[in-house]
């Protein structure tokens, strides 16, 4: 009974708080579907055939026709490429491994409009591809569907890989070897029994990574410019930045969105709840990679070339871009400068402490979020807890809807005359930066550590209450220990998704409190590319080393405990 008493206790907590950071916001944004212009003293009611018109208007169907072909093939390419990369880099050592890990974060924490400017730049018609090696071939295959699709698939399969990885810290060898006494090979130990297993991560990377996808903004837009392919997203930002502002017409937008991450999540359920995936005993251990033997070449090998694509083309498009004085005038010496990175550290009153201001942040954001998304991903997988399947969606579609819609719902919530007199009315101030990326935390600390807890068994817990340990002790004690590595990858995946958010970012921030990707932001709009491109060398290269630090640090914690 008071096991019961304490769960619920913690599942109406963080019911509460998901709905304060995350449903309200959102509700208000579907709200001016039916009410518009009621959040500013107006009552008006909305036209409901607007629901109907994505079916309608060739701009809306073609975005949703758009998202869900970047939605499902990113999903598939990119879950694929995570799992079997995170499950090479558990099983065996080999050249270029650290090299992997390090990929993985800074194509997480790069904004998505900074790696679409990378593949403009190199794939365009006058790009790099073109100029440097005389690949023409190049730009007609990015810019389509299937290009899209590949490049989405090489910006997003991290989300999948961090997941998986994560999952992989402790194993049970004893039931691989029970099944290679019964006369099974390797492959199909692998088949029958690994990859089973690792199903519940396995679908947490690929919902992490079909709800990235179709929500994101900033990639899809950029590389429109290009070539034209709108998506959801873009839609609903036509809707809200174009005259006159059509809140309603982005509620419509923001709904089907909502609506296909519900439909994302009822397929991971469907699948999940025939089996049971707690497999962890006190015959655990910690997993190390071993020896590939003759085929340690051919995988660093392929890890190389992998890295070459996914970092070099966009990362190294845009290295090349803050060293060169004029874009078209190529890789030659005379046309090689230090002029952007002077200019930086010369004139870089707002760069530097924008950066500083976007840690901040992103450190609160993690710390908090990772508090919420620990007691949300405990409720889910060990109570009963009536209300565990709102947790599940409110923990989730904060990470589909665009943060441009986001930050729209918290200008309606936090924005209201009746919260002044109680301090709380926090539009235009810095603590709204801090909530909003608070909410856009949780859904990945969640995703990722819920991944892992499904390999823990509850009467390792039930064991230690029917001792007297209170819930806060056997969490402590137990769970967090068990689970450590997914902590220390939900949370430093939260800091660095929270450092570059430009949406949220670019509708929230008071005056006067500029953050790192508002001044990137600002050079690519006033055309300095090359400004902009050393801002982010510069700025991201800091943050890359903190994350490396923090996560080199836990690590080491972990191995001596």
């Amino acid at each position: 009974m008071l096991k019961a008493l304490n769960v619920n206790r913690l599942g109406w907590i963080v019911s509460i708080l998901l709905a304060i950071l995350v449903l309200f916001p959102l509700a208000a944004v579907i709200v001016q579907v039916l009410l518009p212009g009621v959040f500013f003293g107006e009552l008006n009611f909305g036209d409901l055939s607007l629901l109907l018109d994505v079916f309608n208007r060739p701009l809306w169907r073609k975005s949703l026709e758009n998202s869900l072909l970047l939605g499902i093939g990113t999903t598939l390419f990119g879950t694929i490429l995570g799992t079997v990369l995170a499950m090479a880099r558990s099983r065996w050592s080999f050249q270029g491994a650290a090299l992997l890990d390090a990929a993985a974060w800074i194509l997480f924490i790069m904004p998505s409009f900074i790696l679409a400017q990378g593949w403009i730049m190199f794939s365009a018609g006058n790009g790099l591809a073109a100029s440097l090696f005389g690949w023409k071939w190049v730009s007609s295959a990015v810019f389509s569907p299937a290009g899209l699709v590949a490049v989405m698939t090489f910006s997003k399969f991290p989300l999948a890989y961090l997941t998986v990885r994560a999952a992989m810290e402790w194993k049970m060898d004893m039931l691989s070897q029970a099944a290679r006494l019964c006369g099974a090979s390797s492959w199909r130990v692998w088949r029958t029994v690994e990859v089973p297993l690792l199903l519940p991560s396995i679908f947490s990377g690929a919902l992490l990574v079909f709800m990235d996808t179709v929500g994101d903004f900033g990639l899809p837009s950029a590389i429109a410019v290009v070539y034209r392919f709108p998506t959801l997203p873009y839609s609903i930002y036509s809707a809200i930045y174009t005259s006159p502002i059509r809140f309603d017409m982005a509620g419509v937008l923001s709904l089907y969105l909502v609506l296909l991450i519900a439909m994302a999540i009822a397929v991971q359920f469907y699948v999940l709840r025939r089996a049971r995936y707690d497999i962890l005993s006190g015959r655990a251990v910690r997993s190390a990679p071993g020896s590939a033997g003759k085929y340690s070449w051919l995988i660093s090998c392929a890890v190389g070339l992998l890295l070459i694509v996914v970092i070099g083309i966009p990362i190294g498009s845009s290295l090349v871009m803050s060293i060169l004085q004029v874009q078209s005038g190529g890789l030659v010496r005379g046309n090689l400068t230090l002029e952007h990175y002077s200019e930086l550290f010369r004139h870089g009153a707002d760069l530097f402490p924008g950066i500083g201001r976007s840690l901040a942040i992103a450190a609160a954001a993690s710390v908090f979020g990772l508090i919420i998304g620990l007691g949300a991903a405990f409720v889910l997988s060990y109570s009963r807890f009536k209300f565990k399947k709102l947790i599940e969606t409110a923990t989730l579609i904060s990470f589909a809807v665009p943060g441009v819609v986001l930050g729209i719902g918290y200008i309606f919530v936090w924005n209201q005359k009746w919260l002044e007199p109680l301090g709380l009315r926090l539009y235009s101030k810095p603590p709204i930066l801090v909530l909003a990326a608070i909410a856009g935390a949780i859904p990945v600390i969640t995703r990722v550590i819920t991944g892992s807890m499904a390999k823990v068994p509850g009467h390792l817990l039930d064991a230690a209450q029917i001792q007297g340990a209170s819930l806060v002790t056997r969490v402590r004690t137990i769970l967090i220990p068990l689970i450590r590595g997914a902590l220390v990858s939900g949370a430093l995946a939260a800091f660095g998704s929270c450092i570059f958010d430009l949406a949220v970012n670019s509708i929230l921030f008071p005056p006067n409190f500029v953050t790192l990707p508002i001044v990137i932001d600002d050079a690519f709009e006033d055309m300095r590319f090359g400004y902009a491109s050393a801002a982010t060398v510069t700025g991201g290269g800091i943050i890359v080393f903190i994350l490396i630090i923090i996560e080199t640090i836990f690590k080491k914690r972990g191995a001596r405990a």
